[in-house]
């Protein structure tokens, strides 16, 4: 591969390797959904199951051996250091299982979330939700898409197209957390219908039409909770931006964490302005 921008010829062959690992990584986390299992915490508190360890497992190493130069981020791996990171110039970046408490609560909506970032920017992303039955992907230039999934069988994909903003105006917002300044954005933008959702759904359900927006108002999010669902968002036809209305970009510091960020599908409305929310409000 060029030591240049990644080709769109470049991407579809990384992409067809992840989809095929985080096939594999799916059936094992379904296989652990299937039956009781244990569930202990991290350091942070957050839940931890065997679920989210075989998924790790097997994505580390096979994107590690899918392009042996790219590092391989994961939630699971622990955080490098960033002297370390400030010479990566692309790098996989993973959740092995987005939405544990989802995971736990085995109301479905969990996810698998691979991104490819090259110089800071989400160039491939792939957001599986095995239990939904579903795997949303996305790769620059080349569109966004979804398909059914199964344990067996992948169907035909179909485009993903963000859409006019309805009315009300359909807000994705946390299934887990619920800012109590959710309320006063969102009385600033009026009439408007909540949908609540775990994990990386929120981006999928935009990229695909069915929701318009998802303000993230805290920096608890880290990196990759959002770089999948930012790209397939962006190769849809919507953005993911900061509240000075710049992309979300990626490994720019020591820190993991993602700032305030809003996702949104229709680019022909100014969100930013209509919440009331930016960076020097």
């Amino acid at each position: 591969m060029s030591e240049h921008q990644l080709s769109n010829s470049d991407l579809a062959s990384l992409l067809t390797g992840a989809r095929a690992l985080a096939d594999q990584a799916a059936q094992a986390i379904m296989a652990v959904y299937s039956r009781p299992f244990e569930v202990t915490k991290k350091a942070d508190l957050s839940p931890l199951t065997q679920a989210d360890m075989a998924s790790h497992h097997l994505l580390d190493a096979g994107l590690k051996s899918l392009e042996p130069r790219f590092p391989v981020l994961s939630e699971e791996s622990g955080a490098r250091i960033f002297i370390d990171r400030t010479r990566w110039k692309r790098y996989w970046l993973v959740d092995p299982l987005d939405g544990t408490r989802e995971f736990v609560a085995r109301n479905g909506e969990f996810a698998i979330n691979i991104a490819l970032i090259e110089n800071g920017a989400p160039v491939l992303g792939i957001v599986l939700a095995p239990a939904r039955g579903d795997v949303c992907f996305a790769t620059r230039g080349a569109g966004a898409w979804r398909s059914a999934w199964t344990q067996t069988n992948n169907a035909v994909p179909q485009a993903l197209h963000t859409c006019k903003a309805a009315s009300p105006v359909r807000v994705a917002v946390s299934r887990s957390h619920h800012p109590a300044e959710l309320s006063g954005l969102l009385s600033a933008m009026g009439e408007h219908a909540l949908c609540a959702l775990g994990s990386s759904l929120k981006f999928s359900g935009i990229a695909a039409g069915e929701q318009d927006i998802y303000p993230r108002l805290s920096s608890s999010s880290c990196e990759w909770d959002i770089a999948a669902g930012q790209c397939i968002i962006e190769q849809a036809g919507g953005a993911v931006l900061d509240r000075a209305g710049k992309p979300l970009r990626y490994n720019q510091g020591a820190e993991l964490l993602v700032p305030a960020f809003i996702a949104f599908g229709d680019r022909s409305v100014d969100w930013l302005a209509r919440l009331n929310w930016r960076s020097d409000s």
